[in-house]
């Protein structure tokens, strides 16, 4: 089989707002998605599509998670630079890890697939399963999420439904609002209905957190979304960002393990700090110079918020300039 040349396929732990330290796996190249999402983080979609197979090998996916377990991480969460339901053998890489360690695994999912059955089947092995739901119609789903033609918004709510009866791990579905799209009580409301029809264990309301693919994504204020929570039964719960207040113990990361993190997203430097378990004033001075070396680049959010990302990300990606 023709593998995709790879970076490396472990990266982080990262800073989760809902799994704590995060180390995650990366099960295909780069944009490799069903999707094309308006708010993602990580650019444009460069391979749409629905083809399931396996990307890269699974035994060396294996050897560097097994290197990286002494990092002790909350869970092991399978994610990264595209869809991972996409990666065809994530049902026997799950069983591999349930041999190799106790610590729980997650997947994060766009749910394109779940209306596929062998997909259902091989997710039922994962601790933990979030999925997504963004919009309340066919005509926003194809607005912010841009999916692969194949996919429908009926088959989308299909697979996260027959998924909710046969998984008996947690499932939480994440609802991304965005300003001007979504966050609008009537759109809210479409969601909801949804969102109570597939009987999730919990709602959880999310926005952008870091620079979007598109600059027309904005993001939703915390107290807007505290209001919207409530239209949800029963009330969604509001995914504030995640610090760290654990003491910073010895930590045998460094440069390369900060780029990593940046190759896959945006990270400011407390979210390096927090996930790498990393002295504050060490990782500080190592962007300095990785800045310097011109490998990453500063880009602001908002005036208190300064995200870092990896230049070969950026010139795969290039951003339009804001009008």
């Amino acid at each position: 089989m023709g593998y995709v040349k790879h970076k490396g396929y472990i990266f982080g732990p990262v800073p989760s707002r809902r799994l704590g330290r995060s180390l995650g796996v990366d099960l295909v190249p780069f944009k490799t998605c069903t999707f094309d999402c308006i708010y993602c983080q990580l650019g444009h979609t460069t391979n749409k599509t629905i083809e399931r197979r396996e990307w890269v090998p699974l035994r060396e996916v294996l050897d560097e998670l097994r290197s990286k377990l002494t990092l002790k991480p909350d869970y092991i969460t399978l994610a990264g630079s595209g869809e991972p339901t996409l990666y065809s053998r994530i049902g026997d890489l799950m069983d591999e890890i349930r041999l190799m360690t106790d610590i729980p695994v997650a997947v994060i999912t766009n749910g394109s697939l779940l209306w596929k059955d062998e997909v259902r089947r091989q997710l039922r092995h994962a601790n933990v399963v979030i999925p997504s739901l963004d919009a309340g119609d066919e005509m926003l789903f194809r607005t912010i999420n841009r999916p692969h033609p194949a996919i429908t918004y009926e088959w989308l709510l299909d697979g996260l439904s027959a998924f909710r009866q046969e998984f008996r791990g947690k499932y939480w579905l994440e609802v991304f609002l965005l300003d001007g799209y979504t966050a609008i009580d009537g759109e809210v409301r479409k969601i909801a209905k949804k969102a109570q029809e597939i009987q999730a264990d919990l709602v959880q309301l999310n926005t952008c957190v870091r620079p979007a693919t598109e600059d027309y994504a904005r993001p939703v204020p915390w107290r807007r979304l505290v209001e919207l929570a409530d239209i949800f039964t029963p009330a969604a719960e509001v995914v504030v960002d995640y610090r760290s207040g654990a003491p910073q113990s010895e930590s045998t990361s460094g440069p390369t393990d900060i780029l990593q993190m940046l190759q896959r997203r945006p990270c400011t430097a407390e979210d390096i700090a927090a996930g790498l378990r990393m002295d504050p004033a060490t990782v500080r001075k190592e962007i300095e110079r990785l800045l310097q070396e011109g490998v990453i680049e500063a880009r602001k959010v908002d005036p208190k918020r300064t995200h870092y990302v990896a230049r070969d990300l950026l010139c795969a990606h290039p951003r339009k300039p804001a009008k």
